[in-house]
């Protein structure tokens, strides 16, 4: 029995990029500052509270990669003596530090060309792309058209959208442009539509991403965005892990957001889920049906989206406590034979300024019955990981990274 079960923990880095002054975020370090806000009694909330407890992934060997990207003095305490897996860092080469270039780096294709981005001004959006918009798709006029964090612009806008019909377009620091509007006033179908209308035209501009962002409620206080989000993503540059697996003859089972990150290319089904714990237990199912060869590939957004956007120190140090909770349900579905990769696309650093994500290094964990525990260091490009997945499976290697599998064979 030969499966592969990658999971994205989104915005979990663990500081230390070499680059991060260039992208502004020299010292973030995601999970290394929640330790610290933990210790001092500023992670505390109705869920939790006291020292950051992640007993299952400190196994793993998370805190011994903290401690190895970053130099880490909260975590090299926190690190049990033995770890009992493969544990290490990753850093990133792609130019940015979103969600498609970390995804697709780790599957094997670092994005080496620059992505377009909308200025830090108002309107942040062309006239001239506007107009084509509104041509299009049979608009009066947009809300927004600025910079936001996605829960602020549906809270400031949000009623004047209901009262004119207006769509809000809002886009942040990644190369994103988002939509915001009602499931059922404006409509879902149309939303959607109306982001594949904008796809079209960003195409020329280098965009990543369009995504759709509905939201529920008839107020500022009962706005709430859904689970029907869906992105709009280019499709990755050269065949990644996932184009490499289907073309062996397995399956790629994406659960979460990951169809989408990929514009479903290499993808044989999707699972979609809302929320970590919906994730989880579609991962679940999908392990279930998992057969010899195939990828299970699961991104736990909830530390981006809900956490770390929002800069929200104790939800985010709560929800790492509940997939520390979660992680042994995985662990004893796993077979003989079977590989699971535990890591992340990028930081989102919830003690950072601002509401972007930051740049930082990653875990690398990698567990399956019967591997050997050992650290693997500090990987210098992510595509390491997707490398060590094709090894596992047996598949050819690709053009960019090395397997981890292969490096302890030729030790051993």
């Amino acid at each position: 029995m030969a499966r592969a079960f990658l999971i994205v923990l989104d915005s979990v880095g663990i500081g230390g990029a070499p680059d991060a002054e260039a992208f502004g975020d020299a010292g973030a370090n995601t999970v290394g500052h929640i330790i610290d806000a933990a210790a001092a009694g500023e992670a505390d909330n109705a869920d939790r509270k006291g020292p950051l407890r992640l007993p299952n992934l400190a196994a793993l060997g998370l805190f011994h990669a903290v401690d190895l990207a970053s130099a880490h003095a909260g975590a090299a305490a926190l690190k049990p003596d033995d770890a009992q897996g493969i544990w290490g860092a990753a850093e990133e080469v792609s130019h940015g530090k979103d969600t498609p270039s970390g995804h697709w780096e780790i599957a094997g294709v670092p994005v080496l060309f620059d992505w377009g981005y909308f200025p830090h001004e108002v309107p942040a959006f062309p006239q001239d792309l506007l107009e084509a918009i509104y041509a299009k798709a049979g608009l009066d006029g947009s809300l927004g058209n600025k910079h936001a964090s996605g829960t602020d612009i549906i809270a400031e806008l949000g009623e004047e959208h209901l009262r004119t019909g207006q769509p809000i377009f809002y886009t942040s620091a990644d190369s994103v442009f988002q939509i915001a509007a009602h499931e059922t006033r404006f409509g879902l179908d149309r939303l959607y539509a109306l982001c594949e209308t904008v796809r079209d035209l960003v195409d020329p501009l280098n965009i990543g991403r369009v995504i759709a962002r509905p939201f529920v409620g008839e107020d500022r206080a009962s706005f709430e965005r859904t689970g029907n989000r869906r992105d709009y993503s280019v499709l990755p540059p050269a065949p990644t892990l996932l184009d490499r697996t289907v073309e062996a003859g397995g399956r790629v089972i994406a659960v979460g957001k990951i169809g989408d990150i990929f514009a479903h290319q290499g993808v044989s089904e999707v699972r979609k889920a809302s929320g970590n714990a919906a994730i989880g237990a579609t991962m679940l199912a999908a392990m279930d049906d998992a057969e010899d060869g195939d990828l299970v590939f699961a991104n736990f957004v909830d530390f981006d989206m809900l956490y770390g956007h929002r800069r929200n120190v104790a939800g985010y140090a709560a929800a790492l406590e509940a997939f520390d909770r979660f992680l042994p349900e995985i662990q004893a579905k796993m077979k003989p034979g079977d590989l699971l990769i535990v890591t992340a696309d990028h930081g989102c650093d919830p003690t950072w300024t601002g509401t972007d994500h930051t740049r930082e290094r990653v875990p690398f964990l990698a567990w399956g019955p019967g591997l050997p525990a050992t650290g693997i260091g500090i990987r210098k490009t992510y595509a390491d990981i997707g490398e060590t997945v094709a090894d596992h499976l047996g598949l050819p290697a690709g053009a960019d990274g090395t397997s981890v599998l292969g490096e302890i064979r030729a030790g051993a």
